[in-house]
């Protein structure tokens, strides 16, 4: 059971990035899938989250209108489409899962993280 996380880079303010999630071991639908990121000296902060099965994904506050949150059930993957991006969302973005509990929420018993992968917003 693993999560493997990808699609972060060096990009300047205003363009786009995707992350992916892949989950191998388990059916990803079955269980909520949560985006978080961590910036240099900051907390972790909950960026996105989808619940089990047609749960409708959602955004923090913070990237609301410019992230967006999805799952495809056919490759067992997650995405979180990263548009507009500023500076301050530079951070190491990780996804993770309530598997084995099927919750619809993101907030407890995240059990299985993904590696990260660095998000860097630079002119």
């Amino acid at each position: 059971v693993q999560l493997q996380a990808s699609g972060g880079g060096l990009v300047r303010p205003g363009e786009s990035l995707r992350l992916s999630c892949v989950a191998s071991g388990f059916t990803l639908e079955y269980y909520a899938l949560g985006w978080f990121r961590r910036a240099p000296g900051k907390e972790r902060e909950g960026v996105g989250c989808i619940g089990r099965a047609d749960n409708i994904p959602t955004v923090s506050d913070s990237v609301k209108g410019r992230f967006t949150a999805s799952r495809d059930s056919n490759t067992n993957t997650a995405y979180l489409q990263m548009n507009s991006l500023k500076p301050e969302d530079t951070a190491v973005y990780y996804c993770a899962t309530t598997y084995p509990y099927p919750m619809n929420s993101c907030v407890k018993d995240l059990e299985v993280w993904g590696q990260g992968t660095q998000v860097t917003v630079s002119s």
